[in-house]
């Protein structure tokens, strides 16, 4: 450690362990202007892992309007005493308008900083720890010795903390229970002047926040522990609403020269206007799926030697099944006694060849003789 560097101090534990629980931090303002009230959750680690007193402060000033009540509810295993120490001296100056609220555990530094408020509201079944400050460091002796001083100096400036919200408490006594890292329950806790009231309780187990950080504690109530193998419950105040869904902009013009084009290069330019109809331009998806459709419902009437009816199947938004049972019947009910056939046309028949003429030998012979008798007669008529 620098030399230089004013060490951390945080809970007293061995080891740090990794926060794997959620944590959560919110500030509020209900009511009207007249009657309203801020309202402060502090549910997680307090510190750089979790809610910073600066981020506090300033969330706190922002909001704040000087005289409307402010209420900070704690749900914390601790963290950074010195953030700790800043929250407490800022609900400290609230004075009497600022409340705080333990909902579940307010431990370590979160039991600091809550009585800093006016007033503390404990739930019946919530609790409040106070244990000895702790850090860890590296160095020479001499290093190690200044940060046990600081830690002294710490330990003096929890015990005031605790001794502002309950002035009459026995010293010795609370030295010893601070040192010995003391659980204390709603009762126990108003019964030493730490809180003021026992209110409302809530569920623990809901509320514990840092499960993973709890365990680095060295007297943790078991029954606490026992809670963090169970499954959370989800926090009403915490849940997730979705925000709406916003429907995608959809360009028709683009998706309507799709169709015309589409439908022009497959042939089918007479289908254009029923696909504009059956698939209202609604998607890129919904008009890729209607040409399909559109080309096997005009192919199966062109089979059926029907294609008339292509454009109303289309329109009707009909796949390739009913059109195939509604062309089944209209061409059962209509007597033609034809069948589909998809099979490719034939080609055309080839011309025949012209074939020459054999000689008939029995044919020139008697046109000889019938010549040369013609002759002769001829002959004898001029003698």
């Amino acid at each position: 450690m620098s030399k230089k560097a004013l060490p951390r101090i945080y809970d007293k534990a061995g080891k740090r362990v990794p926060v794997q629980a959620k944590s959560w931090y919110a500030l509020q303002a209900s009511g009207e202007a007249e009657q309203r009230t801020i309202e402060v959750f502090v549910y997680g680690e307090i510190g750089y892992w979790g809610v910073t007193a600066n981020q506090f402060v300033l969330d706190l000033k922002a909001m704040d309007d000087g005289v409307s009540p402010v209420i900070v509810a704690f749900n914390s295993i601790g963290g950074d005493l010195f953030d700790g120490l800043a929250i407490h001296n800022a609900l400290s100056r609230l004075g009497e308008r600022c409340t705080g609220r333990v909902d579940a555990l307010a431990a370590s530094a979160a039991s600091v900083a809550v009585c800093g408020a006016h007033r503390v509201v404990i739930a019946a079944n919530a609790m409040l720890m106070i244990h000895n400050p702790w850090t860890y460091a590296s160095g020479d002796a001499e290093d190690f010795r200044k940060v046990a001083q600081v830690l002294d100096q710490t330990m003096e400036a929890i015990i005031a903390a605790y001794k502002s919200k309950a002035p009459d408490i026995d010293e010795i006594e609370l030295r010893r229970m601070v040192d010995a890292e003391t659980w204390l329950t709603a009762n126990e806790a108003v019964a030493l002047g730490l809180a003021d009231e026992v209110g409302d309780g809530v569920t623990v187990k809901a509320c514990l926040g840092q499960g993973g950080v709890l365990q680095r504690y060295q007297h943790a109530p078991a029954d606490l522990l026992a809670q963090l193998d169970e499954p959370p419950d989800g926090d009403p105040e915490l849940d997730v609403i979705d925000p709406p869904l916003v429907p995608p902009v959809v360009d028709s013009a683009k998706l309507a020269l799709m169709i015309t084009q589409r439908c022009t290069a497959a042939g089918i330019s007479n289908l254009v206007e029923p696909l504009l109809s059956s698939t209202r331009l609604e998607s890129e998806e919904i008009v890729l799926a209607g040409l399909t459709r559109a080309k096997a419902v005009n192919d199966l009437c062109v089979a059926a030697r029907l294609p008339e009816f292509s454009a109303e199947y289309v329109a009707a938004g009909l796949d390739a099944s009913a059109v195939r049972s509604r062309l089944f019947d209209k061409i059962v009910t209509s007597g033609k006694g034809f069948e589909i056939d998809n099979s490719l046309p034939l080609a055309d028949d080839p011309a025949p060849k012209v074939l020459a003429k054999q000689p008939d030998p029995t044919s020139i012979w008697a046109s000889r003789q019938a010549t040369q008798s013609g002759t002769a007669h001829g002959a004898k008529g001029a003698r």
